[in-house]
């Protein structure tokens, strides 16, 4: 990967050679950003608020959270339990996995409550990697093979098909002249039972994200998310933040996306009875109908589990920061700052509004690292694939906070959407459009800058 310059900043290397121009592409001036005023922020350690909690092992991604009383104990598990279950175990439960299917459970793609990852070699099948699907005209599932293509499929069924995911890697060099790589994934369409996807078929490869703090970012009140966005830039920095609006399947209303890579869900219930559903063939009373099967009579999830359900969804709790105090972390969130991170994810703290009959997540000050806004980050990152208001090439913010235990928890590191990103440092680099800017500002930073902003998102 190369940092483009004008031509006219190259000239003066360019080197004739027989009858043909070879140019020589300079390197970027590294950027010496000198002493940097400190981020002197309330209580940043407690990045849920009242949440918080302090484990920071292998389990820190699925704990209730600190301000909890006793007396929802019992429920919070209780909806655990649901979120554990195995789906395709009939002596457990009269309702199944299927008939097509990604996973049979919650956990198979949220391994403790964390994050999703592509397979680690072109042979192995993808597990927490999804392909959503659209018509080739983007509107609608597509024609043959629905909204998801489905990997398994119960006893005298056939799977749709499997992907086959390579990598391409290129390469790049820092301002101070130490190289980099970055891996661009390549999707094979194969064994497809209904044929090929046909021309101009659109599709979306999707990593699952992790569910804690989920119930707060519902409560962020809708006012002050809107009020972030700049869709016509009128401030001239670059970032033209815009929501997505898009249906509400329980009272058909059109309302501000929230959840989701795309922000393509608006609520939270929404947002799990859709994974239900497309992941798992499992149906609710949002979704009574399954994939490749007709509308049963009454939804696989009683309404009594599903309120479990989204007890644990919405108090899954955050983890705290670690080393928040340390000088290079200190130094790393001027950086950021300063490199221009902070325009998406907000740095600063944001307030939930109050959530009848959950005190834990109302009122509370908190720190995602989000603006929860659509956001353009060029062609590199773009699926084609629109989702509701979203175009091809524009992802939600993703929230940062936990991002520096995915390792512990999930023992991997890879991030973005896909996966792609195989460590922090190559998903700052993957970034383009909007972010453009301040992914050259990373590029030309001293090593010790570069490592500082790590160390800052490590701490997260």
């Amino acid at each position: 990967m190369r940092v483009p310059w004008s031509l006219a900043g190259i000239s003066a290397g360019a080197l004739l050679i027989g009858a043909a121009w070879a140019t020589v592409v300079r390197r970027p001036e590294p950027l010496v950003l000198g002493a940097l005023p400190p981020v002197v922020l309330p209580h940043v350690e407690q990045a849920g608020g009242a949440t918080t909690v302090t484990d920071t092992g292998r389990n820190a991604f699925g704990r209730a959270p600190m301000n909890m009383p006793r007396s929802r104990w019992p429920d919070f598990y209780a909806g655990k339990g649901v979120f554990d279950r195995d789906w395709s175990d009939s002596r457990l439960r009269a309702a199944v996995a299927g008939p097509f299917f990604s996973a049979t459970g919650c956990m198979t793609c949220h391994v403790k409550d964390g994050r999703g990852q592509p397979p680690s070699s072109p042979t192995e099948a993808p597990v927490s990697l999804a392909f959503q699907l659209s018509a080739p005209d983007g509107a609608g599932p597509h024609p043959l093979y629905g909204m998801q293509l489905d990997a398994h499929a119960v006893e005298g069924q056939v799977p749709e098909g499997h992907v086959r995911v390579d990598f391409e890697e290129t390469r790049g060099t820092f301002a101070t002249g130490e190289p980099y790589s970055l891996v661009r994934p390549r999707y094979q369409f194969q064994g497809l039972v209904h044929g090929p996807l046909g021309d101009g078929a659109l599709f979306s490869a999707r990593v699952s994200p992790v569910n804690f703090g989920l119930g707060l970012l519902e409560a962020l009140p809708e006012a002050d998310i809107v009020a972030r966005a700049d869709p016509e830039d009128r401030d001239q920095d670059g970032i033209s933040g815009r929501v997505n609006r898009v249906l509400d399947v329980e009272t058909g209303e059109t309302r501000l996306g929230r959840f989701g890579w795309k922000a393509n869900q608006p609520t939270l219930r929404q947002q799990v009875a859709h994974a239900l559903v497309a992941d798992m063939g499992v149906t609710t009373t949002l979704y009574r109908q399954e994939q490749g099967r007709a509308a049963p009579g009454e939804p696989e999830v009683s309404q009594d589990d599903m309120d479990l359900l989204m007890i644990y969804m919405r108090l899954v709790a955050v983890p705290k920061r670690r080393d928040w105090e340390a000088p290079e972390v200190q130094r790393g969130h001027a950086v950021f700052r300063a490199i221009g991170c902070a325009a998406c994810h907000v740095d600063t703290p944001q307030e939930t509004g109050t959530v009848e009959g959950f005190d834990e997540v109302s009122r509370q000050v908190i720190y995602p690292y989000t603006d929860l806004l659509l956001h353009d980050l060029g062609e590199g990152l773009a699926d084609g694939r629109p989702d509701g208001l979203a175009t091809g090439s524009e992802w939600r913010t993703p929230p940062l906070w936990g991002i520096g235990l995915v390792e512990a928890v999930n023992r991997h590191t890879r991030f973005l959407h896909d996966g792609r990103a195989r460590s922090l440092e190559e998903a700052v680099l993957w970034h383009g459009g909007e972010a453009a800017p301040a992914q050259a500002r990373y590029v030309r930073l001293p090593r010790e800058d570069r490592a500082a902003l790590l160390a800052f998102l490590k701490s997260l």
